[in-house]
């Protein structure tokens, strides 16, 4: 994974297909919409199953690196990831009695002859992905607008 000091630039565009999304990063061009019980077309997935792909393929290509820098043998990686929003039982005090918390649950699947210690350490690599880190860091998002008459 390349990182590097660069900012990333994604441009996004809503059509007038209610929310139909068409997002692109460099070459590449991706759709986003919501299902149609929620007034979308389904043309794509929707954004948070965007956010669990990113988390998921950073995890299993972080442990690639991993597994092939100590040469173990791995033969397959998969992830499988699940979001929802759990009620805030823990938050007595909170102001919004509603207040539900994020939650995603990530399930490394690895194939190889491996031990029981590597396979504990693979898990633990997997969460030293950026996008790990980065979704459970301090994130500051500064929003602009530019308005075109």
């Amino acid at each position: 994974m390349a990182q590097n000091n660069e900012k990333k630039i994604v441009h996004i565009h809503l059509s007038s297909e209610n929310y139909k999304t068409v997002m692109t990063a460099g070459n590449h061009e991706v759709l986003s919409d919501e299902p149609e019980h929620m007034g979308g077309t389904d043309s794509g997935p929707d954004p948070y199953d965007y956010l669990l792909m990113s988390l998921g393929s950073c995890s299993v290509i972080t442990v690639r690196m991993y597994a092939e820098r100590k040469k173990w043998p791995v033969e397959d990686i998969y992830m499988e990831l699940r979001h929802f929003k759990d009620h805030a039982d823990d938050c007595e005090d909170c102001d919004d009695p509603k207040a539900r918390i994020d939650k995603i649950e990530k399930e490394l699947i690895v194939k190889g002859d491996l031990s029981g210690e590597q396979i504990n350490k693979l898990l633990e690599i997997s969460k030293k992905c950026p996008v790990h880190k980065t979704l459970l860091s301090d994130v500051e998002i500064h929003s602009t607008v530019d308005h075109r008459a």
